[in-house]
């Protein structure tokens, strides 16, 4: 491959800012605009000048790093504040900038003195379908001391102050809905009476619906990735995932929150799961259950199965668990009806396979492993029959004789994080992965990639493309970003599979050899790389590019490179680690 296919753009850039070393330039990537109002008094001014360029802010000198870069911590007073940036190379070679900031205290939170209602809100959030026995919550702000009620018969009651903030006008209540209601689609009325008699009345943002009878109820989960939710709660990565789903796969549709479906998995078991993920099935289609038939435990060449038989594709999860390693499926809406597994001595990894009836509708398979190490397992129906697919650990535990996957994340349109200097995520995660590319096929290694070039890949696709490609493992490299530029600094690894951390823990401790500040080895995390439990997986976040040390480390070849050669050794780790732990 040529030097030239492989390096980004902003390389070119930076040659241009060193033939203009001493020509004086104020790009600034924060604050976006030259006025901004804001409601907090800690910001920070980040953004790049020549390379030859002294910089004030204020007749204050600010830090320029090697690639002129700089961030400064402002302490803003209320009311407006200007500040006037002069980047100079020479007393006649300068040119400055003026920036203002409009800082103004957010407005307390103040009592409703008139008949007013100012908020209605309403649990959970979002337009409802719903079923006896639900509960809506519902908290309106009004004034104080009055008579409240919700579709003219669900009280609500005044919170004492110290309970509610300290302000008075704050009121709850809950509905549980009844069988004889009849909510069309119509939105809650609040009433809300003085002590004088006088009223006023408000509809609530979103509106209740009757998850009615005759409406089809039995829906089957549509395509490769669909995914069951633990509940409504959002992050920036999404909602908590309990895990993917094969197609098919029939649920129990029993109401719906926004844009996502409520499913009873069990009696005592709900999730939910986005409404574009599955397909109703006709009214009158049966409820998702199964007695179990039977099974056959048995391994080829690369893979040990569990089949187990049913008579219907029922929801399940699956989940790791360590010393000793074994792996737990749970199937929600079977029953048992099997006297005895059958175990053939072609397996390789299983050591022992039992079940327990769980609760009357949960019924549990844990596979006991012959390795500490977990490899990686599948889960998918064959017509009824569920299989679990179990990967074996490689026989020889070396480079040459792997697959790695390498993920070089963001690309095209989804260009990540920002440096100081303008420099984008998508254009460093590449070379960074291209080396380790490079590296790993010096090592003998096989080595699969999810882009070689400057392009948008959907981490759907992504997902697919290394399912269908089954690697030994994954490398997903990213780089971090925090609002903090000049505190916050450092490498960190995330998994999400207790059975993978090991990968992410001996990535992570030699990443620190690079003299870099600690940031952590964080499990549980809910990004879609980290999703598969199909393969060990790890996600390196280098450095934080905000920070404009870590900027300028990470745009230097030599030391994308000695990350490429940190991970390796980090992978070598792990594999030193299977083989004492056998």
């Amino acid at each position: 491959m040529k030097r030239s296919l492989i390096i980004p753009f902003f390389l070119s850039i930076l040659a241009t800012q060193a033939q203009d070393a001493d020509k004086p330039f104020i790009h600034l990537q924060e604050p976006a605009k030259d006025w901004v109002n804001v409601g907090s008094s800690r910001h920070f001014v980040v953004g790049s000048t020549c390379t030859g360029c002294s910089l004030t802010i204020n007749g204050s000198p600010v830090k320029v790093y090697p690639t002129g870069a700089f961030a400064y911590e402002l302490n803003l007073h209320t009311g407006d504040t200007s500040f006037n940036l002069i980047a100079f190379s020479g007393p006649a070679n300068t040119i400055n900038k003026k920036i203002r900031y409009t800082y103004k205290l957010p407005k307390a939170a103040d009592t409703i003195k008139t008949l007013e209602i100012a908020t209605i809100e309403t649990f959970p959030e979002g337009n409802l379908f719903v079923q006896p026995g639900d509960r809506i919550k519902i908290k309106v702000k009004t004034c104080t001391g009055c008579t409240v009620t919700a579709n003219g018969n669900i009280p609500l009651y005044e919170l004492p102050a110290n309970t509610a903030g300290g302000m008075p006008g704050i009121y709850q209540g809950e509905y549980v809905i009844k069988e004889t209601d009849s909510f069309l689609v119509s939105k809650l009325r609040i009433n809300v009476t003085d002590k004088g008699g006088k009223s006023t009345s408000s509809e609530s943002r979103y509106w209740v619906s009757m998850f009615g009878p005759l409406a089809p109820n039995i829906a089957v989960t549509r395509g490769r990735l669909a995914h069951l939710l633990y509940g409504l709660g959002e992050d920036r990565l999404g909602g908590a995932k309990i895990g993917y789903l094969d197609s098919l796969v029939m649920l129990n549709v029993t109401g719906k929150v926004g844009g996502n479906y409520r499913v009873r998995l069990s009696k005592y078991h709900t999730a939910f799961i986005p409404d574009d993920q599955v397909q109703f099935l006709p009214k009158g289609s049966f409820t998702p259950e199964s007695l179990t038939t039977s099974w056959r435990v048995y391994g080829d060449s690369l893979y040990d199965y569990v089949n187990l038989g049913l008579f219907a594709r029922l929801p399940y999860q699956s989940f790791q668990l360590i010393d000793p390693a074994r792996i737990v499926v749970d199937v929600y809406g079977a029953t048992n009806n099997s006297n005895w597994i059958t175990q053939l001595e072609t397996v390789q990894e299983i050591k022992n396979v039992y079940y327990e009836q769980r609760e009357d509708d949960v019924f549990r398979i844990t596979i006991e492993l012959k390795h500490a190490q977990h490899w990686g397992h599948f889960i998918y129906y064959k017509g009824n029959t569920l299989v679990i697919k179990i990967k074996h650990q490689p026989e020889k535990l070396s480079l040459s004789h792997l697959t790695i996957a390498v993920d070089a994340g963001h690309g095209g349109s989804n260009s990540g994080a920002a440096g100081p200097t303008g420099v984008l995520e998508k254009n460093l995660t590449l070379p960074v992965a291209l080396k380790l590319q490079q590296s790993l096929l010096k090592e003998g290694a096989k080595v699969i990639m999810t882009r070689t070039t400057e392009k948008l890949v959907d981490n759907k696709d992504r997902i697919l493309f290394y399912r269908d490609s089954m690697p030994d493992l994954l490398i997903s490299i990213h780089l971090n970003s925090a609002a903090d530029p000049i505190h916050v600094s450092g490498t960190s690894t995330y998994y999400r599979y207790i059975g993978f951390r090991n990968l992410s823990h001996a990535i992570y401790k030699r990443m620190l050899e690079l003299g870099l500040k600690e940031y952590g080895n964080t499990g549980s995390f809910n990004f879609m790389l980290n999703s598969p439990i199909e393969y060990p997986n790890a996600l390196v976040e280098t450095v934080f590019l905000s920070n404009p040390e870590d900027e300028m480390r990470i745009l230097d070849e030599g030391f994308q490179q000695q990350i490429a050669d940190k991970i390796i050794l980090g992978i070598k780790d792990f594999l030193e680690n299977c083989k004492e732990n056998k």
